[in-house]
């Protein structure tokens, strides 16, 4: 069996995955890249999914689950900071993106390094989607490490997969041998959950083979859109809630296409797990307050509490199958 990670995007919300992960990783005694023979991510959960695998200096994971909960404490305000002349000079973010790269590079580059796609410790696909060519983009290590002309370092891919619109500016990428670039921003606007991507993949790549796949969302917004409100809104009214609902209904819809497509097994049990908190009191992709993260990491405690008996049931098939 096959056993297979998917990781929603959603910005400072993928402190969420990433304690449910350690919580896996504790029970477990053992990391992810480990446990996982794919893993996928979108945005936020394609920072996840490099992170997890990136070698370290022993041949093991560099980072734990635990280490990639401390990179949102830490480095969430770093990325999503703005300075005052800034905020003047994008007009509040009418003229430009909301935030600029330097916080961001930065980040990646402390984290990354000089570690390289095809490094991968298990097999990885992390989405964006390129502009120009209007087409959607997969880094996919396997691929790195068969075309070299598709190995890119960490720290740009973690960049050019977590580049929201609006909020970043896209992210030019060049091709090893400075042919070509990619123009890519965040896969999340048609992959916010990639399960299909990554079942997709999996079909492909373990043709045959039975499939275990662990689904892990960001959250899911209760926010009500009264049609009164709604009905009288332009372009304006409609650009921050437009990507939100956009977000929530791709990430639906995939969960719906694969709980159909991998339904429970009569001698083994579920095939797909999928963890979703709902999201009570509105938490936007870059609040990075100390009172929004300790907020979501009460939500990803609670969640654990409530799916313990599944996770003990998940991590043993993920140590015996």
């Amino acid at each position: 069996m096959i056993k297979v990670l998917s990781l929603d995007g959603g910005g400072i919300r993928g402190i969420i995955p990433a304690t449910v992960l350690a919580e896996i990783e504790k029970r477990t005694r053992k990391p992810v890249a480990e446990l996982f023979d794919l893993i996928a991510g979108t945005s936020t959960g394609g920072l996840l999914a490099l992170g997890l695998t990136k070698p370290g200096p022993g041949g093991g994971p560099e980072f734990t689950a635990a280490d990639m909960v401390r990179l949102y404490e830490t480095g969430g305000p770093e990325i999503f900071s703005r300075s005052c002349w800034y905020r003047i000079a994008s007009l509040g973010f009418l003229a430009e993106s909301k935030y600029p790269s330097e916080g961001m590079r930065k980040v990646y580059a402390r984290y990354f390094g000089d570690a390289r796609l095809k490094e991968a410790l298990c097999d990885v696909l992390v989405t964006a989607y390129e502009i120009e060519l209007r087409t959607p983009f997969f880094f996919r290590s396997r691929r790195a490490r068969e075309m070299p002309e598709y190995d890119f370092a960490l720290q740009d891919v973690a960049f050019a997969v977590t580049v929201a619109p609006t909020y970043f500016s896209p992210y030019k990428i060049d091709i090893e041998d400075g042919s070509r670039y990619y123009a890519l921003i965040d896969g999340g606007v048609y992959a916010n959950n990639p399960g299909m991507c990554l079942y997709a993949e999996a079909c492909k790549t373990f043709p045959g083979e039975d499939i275990l796949m662990l689904s892990l969302g960001t959250g899911q917004h209760e926010t009500v859109f009264p049609y009164r409100e709604a009905k009288k809104w332009g372009l304006a009214g409609w650009a921050r809630p437009l990507l939100n609902i956009v977000f929530d209904g791709v990430s639906d819809t995939v969960d719906y296409q694969l709980r159909l497509l991998l339904p429970e097994s009569a001698n083994d049990g579920p095939r797909y797990y999928r963890l979703q908190p709902q999201l009570r009191q509105a938490s936007q992709l870059d609040d990075v307050s100390p009172q929004n993260i300790k907020r979501l990491k009460m939500i990803a405690r609670k969640l654990i509490e409530e799916h313990s008996t599944s996770l003990d049931r998940l991590c043993r098939r993920l140590l015996h199958q």
